[in-house]
């Protein structure tokens, strides 16, 4: 398996929500990414974990995180583990007080919540072979991504909690 960072969200030129993973130690995967398209909500949950933004109430993740702090739990780690189909499938490893324990993971929540408490997020060496692009052949435009947290951060700021009643 092949350690990886986030390093940012970005869209498609269809405007498809993509996470940018690439390897910590480049000699493990030369000056490659690999794209996992995701969506909308998990691109959000994502870029306010990495850029640090807290929102005003607990997201999905947060829960999470906070569930498993209440039940002396952690995440040990997430791995991408393989790409069947076109489709990327995830696992995130807890330590529980009664053992190590895994669980079958969308690739964009295990990085969302692995993000949230510093865990390493692998990829197998497969998945990078089959998956991986080279860096020139992604674009990230930081002011893009910038963009976004900030276009969140006022959606946080305007919302109103009785615009969700139905």
């Amino acid at each position: 398996m092949i350690r990886v960072r986030v390093v940012g969200v970005a869209l498609d030129p269809a405007q498809q929500h993509v996470i940018l993973l690439k390897p910590v130690d480049t000699d493990a995967g030369g000056d490659r990414v690999l794209p996992v398209w995701i969506g909308a909500q998990e691109a959000m949950s994502i870029l306010v974990a990495i850029e640090g933004t807290p929102p005003p109430r607990p997201l999905a993740h947060d829960l999470m995180t906070s569930m498993l702090g209440e039940l002396s739990a952690s995440v040990d780690r997430v791995e991408v583990t393989h790409l069947d189909e076109g489709t990327f499938h995830a696992r995130v490893v807890l330590n529980t007080p009664g053992g190590q324990r895994t669980f079958d993971a969308r690739p964009s929540d295990a990085i969302a919540l692995g993000s949230r408490v510093d865990a390493p997020i692998w990829v197998a060496d497969a998945v990078f072979d089959d998956a991986g692009v080279p860096d020139e052949a992604v674009e990230l435009d930081p002011s893009a991504e910038e963009e976004r947290v900030e276009e969140f951060r006022r959606f946080l700021d305007d919302v109103d909690p009785d615009d969700f009643q139905g």
